[in-house]
């Protein structure tokens, strides 16, 4: 398959994502759509992936995202994988109709996860996930819940046989793309300190190696049954 990635910022790359798809034997073209370039034609590829992005552009919608949204609307009448991670996920329920907006509690740094009853995906019951939000979304109609935090009770959805997947929190997470992410414009600046009860230091969130490796094969898991779903 030949898979297109949407970027919306220097820092919120693919991480994982790219190194799974080659694994696999799948192909890509990554549109760094913040940088000026076009967003692809919906018939040019074989599933889309709508990536993370500055939470501001939520607020704001950049003069590209016209024709993202445009283009995300057509794979959800289409009959195309599609999969939003972050920012992505945000605007795959926008378009869905659910409702977007910032949530009671910022989310920053490892979260334990509780698989929702309902869940169409094949994960673990509980399993923590790297998290990097201050917004959160409704569930769209006609949609499952993936589960949820103790900050945010939705941490994603599959929608149409899980054709279409939403994920709020960040299973392609690596070392290199969390370092990204500290060093730019911090998510937990202006925080109170009850707002910030769910948010770690940049210590706590490295300090520990071992859990982006065991994000490996829950990205496995959902890449693999998103594109069976298709």
């Amino acid at each position: 398959m030949h898979i297109h990635l949407l970027q919306h910022g220097p820092d919120h790359g693919p991480a994982r994502v790219t190194d799974w798809l080659t694994s696999m034997g799948h192909s890509y073209t990554i549109f760094h759509l913040y940088a000026g370039e076009l967003t692809p034609r919906p018939g040019e590829c074989d599933a889309l992936i709508v990536l993370d992005g500055p939470e501001e552009h939520l607020d704001h919608p950049p003069a590209w995202f016209k024709a993202e949204d445009k283009l995300i609307n057509r794979y959800l009448d289409g009959q195309k994988p599609l999969l939003g991670i972050g920012m992505g996920a945000h605007w795959i329920a926008q378009a869905l109709g659910a409702v977007v907006g910032p949530g009671t509690y910022l989310e920053a740094g490892w979260h334990s996860i509780t698989l929702a009853p309902e869940s169409a995906l094949d994960l673990p019951e509980a399993f923590a996930a790297f998290m990097w939000h201050r917004y959160v979304f409704s569930l769209p109609e006609d949609a499952f819940p993936l589960g949820g935090s103790e900050a945010a009770p939705l941490q994603g959805f599959t929608w149409d046989s899980g054709r279409v997947i939403g994920l709020l929190c960040h299973l392609e997470a690596t070392p290199t793309s969390v370092k990204q992410l500290l060093s730019a414009a911090p998510l937990t600046q202006g925080t109170s300190p009850a707002a910030g009860r769910y948010v770690q230091d940049n210590a706590q969130i490295l300090d520990n190696p071992n859990r982006f490796v065991h994000l490996a094969p829950l990205l496995d898991r959902v890449m693999t049954q998103w594109l069976n779903a298709a």
